[in-house]
């Protein structure tokens, strides 16, 4: 009996994408899908949210 492969949707387009050794591009199910991930990146489309930037107009400074 062999195991049953988990599949896993694509994060761009949803496709469904086994996750086996055969897929170069898991969790995306294409080169394309990948860039475009990317891209949505470095365009900063998508960013990991987290505390915002402490600046002098902030009222922050080291002497307080």
């Amino acid at each position: 009996m062999t195991d049953p492969i988990t599949k896993v949707p694509c994060p761009t387009c949803k496709t469904l994408v086994p996750w086996a050794p055969k897929s170069t591009y898991r969790p995306f199910c294409s080169k394309r899908c990948q860039l475009i991930d990317l891209g949505e990146w470095a365009s900063e489309e998508k960013r990991i949210a987290g505390a915002p930037d402490m600046s002098d107009g902030d009222g922050w400074s080291e002497d307080q």
